[in-house]
């Protein structure tokens, strides 16, 4: 292994200072082969592990559930401390307020994961249930059931949080999970990690069910993209250039997760009030994630613009308009000329691209030009014009007169998500305990041969 797989601006150009090596990666960094040895040693001890997980019962996987979610609350100053040591760092690195966001642990955040940990231990085990099964002629029994993927890896950058959604969905799942979450977040997610290790030692589940190549920095991740045989599945989470790095260069199966241009449209039957509390929502309740709407498309025979407009303007919100949108608004509402850079940009900030268009096909086709795939909405009071749109539009997840902030694992009742797909193999959407798993087939018989 001559280069690094993932680049230097392995995620957006706002992502490139914060993941710079520390000084410590640079001069104790072992060699390559080394490195290969070592991470390949990770992914063999959690195949082990995840040779145990798949025969715990529902009961066992729900007490580590839940003795996780307990300790990540009894240790919390510890994870605070060193969140707080990686926020500082990538405040001195002029990373963005929308990535210091995303890197930022609070209490009340903490809280919210072992809350997400304890409701994953109500949800049903997905492992054996059975997707289909019929008795054949000959009186073979047929099952096709859910089992454990296997190994499952994630790359990611300055999101903590993915940490523990990972490793719960992967503990409920009956799976390992080997975790690389990148130099912005080093210090955080090393404290999870050894609780998360130490909680599940402490209801006897292996603690190589959660393990981490962190410590060997962008080689350790280009070794875990390889190590084919070894790792079942890949799954990405961050910016365009890490994740298409690694869709590209990747040998072992990976589950592309998008970023999210998301798309709202205004119908020209849209109500105001029902659209200015879908767009403050969809904009202003956390810019910073994947399912913030992006570009608001208007109907040109909409009434609602100026209220809606002058709500996000209120709001901090800086409008990125064409022509027509600037010669509809007051004179007291400010914009942007926008261009085509705007209707492609997933800003994850308070900042919307804002179009007009003349009726649901123009809305359509620029949907189809710019969208990532992720989630589409449209605000409408018409059932006709709400059917087409979700025929039409071909996106993870289509949402009728509510907020885009709705597709996220655990508001769809998935407990937590370890992504949003935007490919239409294996998993589309938010991916839950469901989607950590794949299928075989049991097939039962009473001495039957083939004729």
């Amino acid at each position: 292994m001559t280069e690094a797989l993932i680049p230097q601006a392995a995620a957006s150009s706002n992502e490139a200072t914060q993941a710079a090596p520390t000084p410590e990666e640079v001069t104790v960094r072992p060699s390559t082969s080394d490195v290969e040895a070592a991470v390949h040693a990770i992914a063999d001890r959690s195949r082990h592990a995840a040779r145990l997980m798949a025969r715990a019962n529902r009961a066992w996987k729900d007490r580590g559930l839940r003795a996780i979610a307990a300790a990540l609350l009894e240790r919390k100053s510890q994870i605070l401390a060193a969140n707080t040591k990686d926020v500082a760092a990538g405040r001195a690195n002029g990373t963005s307020a929308a990535l210091l966001d995303r890197l930022t642990l609070t209490e009340p955040r903490i809280q919210a994961l072992a809350g997400a940990l304890e409701n994953l231990a109500t949800l049903p085990d997905p492992v054996g249930n059975v997707v289909r099964g019929q008795t054949l002629p000959n009186g073979l029994r047929l099952r096709q059931i859910n089992v454990p993927m296997g190994v499952v890896a994630a790359i990611y950058e300055a999101r903590p949080n993915v940490t523990v959604d990972i490793a719960g969905l992967g503990l409920k799942s009956g799976n390992a999970v080997i975790l690389r979450g990148g130099t912005a977040a080093a210090a955080t997610n090393a404290a999870l990690v050894t609780i998360l290790r130490d909680a599940l030692e402490s209801v006897g589940l292996p603690a190589d069910a959660v393990q981490t190549v962190d410590q060997f920095g962008r080689e350790g991740a280009n070794v875990l993209m390889r190590a084919r045989g070894r790792v079942d599945v890949l799954i990405p989470r961050g910016g365009r250039d890490l994740i298409q790095s690694i869709v590209m260069n990747a040998s072992v199966p990976v589950i592309e997760t998008g970023e999210g241009n998301v798309h709202i449209f205004l119908d020209a039957s849209a109500g105001e009030d029902m659209a200015v509390e879908i767009l403050l929502n969809a904009k202003t309740q956390r810019p910073s994630v994947c399912n913030t709407v992006e570009t608001l498309l208007v109907h040109s025979g909409s009434t609602v613009l100026p209220a809606v407009a002058a709500a996000l303007r209120a709001a901090g919100v800086t409008l990125h308009t064409d022509e027509r949108i600037r010669a509809a608004l007051p004179a007291s509402v400010a914009s942007v000329p926008a261009t085509d850079e705007d209707w492609a940009t997933e800003y994850m900030d308070l900042d919307l691209a804002v179009a007009m268009v003349d009726n649901l096909d123009e809305a359509v086709r620029h949907i189809r030009k710019w969208s990532t795939g992720h989630t589409e909405a449209i605000v409408t009071n018409d059932l006709g014009n709400a059917e087409r749109f979700i025929a039409e539009i071909d996106s993870a997840a289509v949402i009728v007169n509510a907020s885009t902030r709705f597709t996220d694992g655990g508001e769809l009742g998935l407990g937590a998500e370890v992504g949003i797909s935007t490919q239409k193999l294996h998993a589309r959407g938010p991916m839950g305990l469901t989607e950590l798993t794949t299928t075989k087939w049991i097939v039962q018989g009473e001495g039957q041969i083939r004729g």
